[in-house]
């Protein structure tokens, strides 16, 4: 009798871990699932992060200034640049699948004529949620052309872009600068160099 009593309680003992188990595993799958689903919503809705064109200007005047003030030389080769496209707040959130979401204005000649949204997916361990500002510089037409023409033009598909590694307090080599557009990224502590933004597609908006 003992016997069958210890025999049943192991069962019992097997039968709640097993439960448990299932419970956690279901619990973790839900989670990721939840933030999945909480990041596409977040990313692929027209108002989610959305600024109006006023908000989205001020920023980008903001950006500008602290860009001319942190990196020597900055304020004249953006003068040369055909075009200048500013994403002054890019968020970046995920749980092992991220992606990022960000709304800036393209300006020529120091004017604003285009509003734009910058929306990429991202791999690998990741979990939180990030904030990195964009720039990219048109340095030739024939680029800035194609780029405002396109429906969604895609970095690295519809044209390469160069990222720019110049640290705060540095200067901008405009002598080794050939590339037709170059992008500049930072963060709160400066200038990021392990980036790429291949794959980041870059689509008009009203506002």
């Amino acid at each position: 009798m003992d016997s069958v009593k210890r025999q049943l309680n192991k069962g019992n003992k097997k039968m709640k871990f097993r439960r448990a188990g299932i419970s956690r595993g279901n619990l973790i799958i839900l989670t990721v699932i939840t933030l999945m689903a909480l990041c596409l919503v977040i990313f692929q809705s027209d108002d989610a992060y959305a600024a109006t064109a006023r908000e989205i200007d001020v920023s980008v005047n903001v950006t500008l200034e602290k860009f001319h003030k942190d990196v020597k030389g900055a304020k004249a080769y953006l003068k040369t640049a055909k075009g200048v496209l500013v994403f002054p707040n890019v968020y970046k959130a995920g749980f092992g699948i991220g992606g990022e979401y960000g709304e800036g204005a393209l300006r020529i000649g120091g004017k604003t004529v285009d509003y734009y949204s910058t929306v990429a997916g991202s791999f690998g361990f990741q979990l939180g949620a990030q904030k990195k500002t964009l720039i990219l510089v048109f340095m030739q037409k024939g680029a800035l052309n194609s780029f405002r023409e396109s429906n969604g033009w895609k970095a690295g598909v519809d044209g390469s872009v160069a990222l720019v590694t110049v640290g705060i307090g540095g200067s901008i080599d405009t002598t080794n600068i050939k590339d037709p557009i170059v992008a500049f990224a930072f963060d709160q502590k400066g200038l990021m160099y392990n980036l790429t933004i291949e794959g980041t597609k870059f689509s008009k908006i009203k506002k």
